[in-house]
C-alpha cells in the first residue's frame, strides 16, 4: 500500500483533494460475440493525439480521434499533469495506447479487427461535467456507428 508521507506536499494534497468519481452502478456488458469476431477501439485518458493535431490544454474536456492506421511514432502526448512520469510513454506510446500490440492480435486472428478510429481524452480532470454530458456520449455514439464492439479503456 502506497504511503502518502513519501510524496511531496503538493502531490499529497493533490491526491487528498482529488474529486474522484465513484460509479457504483457501472454496467457490465458481455461481449456480443467471441473476441475473434469483435472490432476493438482504444479510448484513453492519456491526452494523446496525432502529431499536428490541436494539443490538449489544461482542463480540456474535448477529445481527439486517432485513425487506427496512424503509425505509433505519429501519436504524441500533450497531457498536462504533475501526477505522473511522462518519460516511459514518450519512449513508447504503447504503454498507455497499445496500438501496436492490438495490431499484432488482429494479425494473429485473436481480435477480429480495429475500429476505424480510437479516441483520446485528457485525464486528471477535476471537473468532468462536459465529458459526462456531451463529449463522452458523443464518443460512445461514434464508436457504435463505426461498428466497434469493444472499447479498451486505458489510463495515462
Amino acid at each position: 500500500m502506497p504511503r502518502l508521507d513519501r510524496l511531496s506536499q503538493i502531490a499529497r494534497n493533490n491526491l487528498l483533494t482529488f474529486p474522484a468519481q465513484v460509479n457504483e452502478t457501472a454496467p457490465f456488458v458481455r461481449l456480443p460475440k467471441p473476441l475473434e469476431g469483435c472490432r476493438l477501439a482504444i479510448v484513453t485518458t492519456a491526452g494523446l493525439h496525432v502529431r499536428g493535431d490541436r494539443p490538449f490544454a489544461p482542463g480540456d474536456q474535448t477529445y481527439r480521434a486517432i485513425p487506427s492506421d496512424t503509425p505509433a511514432v505519429d501519436i504524441v502526448q500533450s497531457h498536462t499533469s504533475i501526477g505522473f512520469d511522462r518519460v516511459p510513454m514518450l519512449r513508447d506510446v504503447n504503454i498507455s495506447f497499445p496500438i501496436d500490440r492490438l495490431r499484432e492480435l488482429v494479425a494473429r486472428g485473436e481480435v477480429g479487427g480495429l475500429g476505424s478510429r480510437s479516441y483520446s481524452f485528457m485525464g486528471a480532470q477535476r471537473e468532468a461535467a462536459r465529458i459526462e454530458s456531451e463529449t463522452g456520449p458523443e464518443v460512445a455514439r461514434l464508436l457504435r456507428d463505426e461498428g466497434v464492439d469493444v472499447a479498451l479503456i486505458t489510463p495515462t
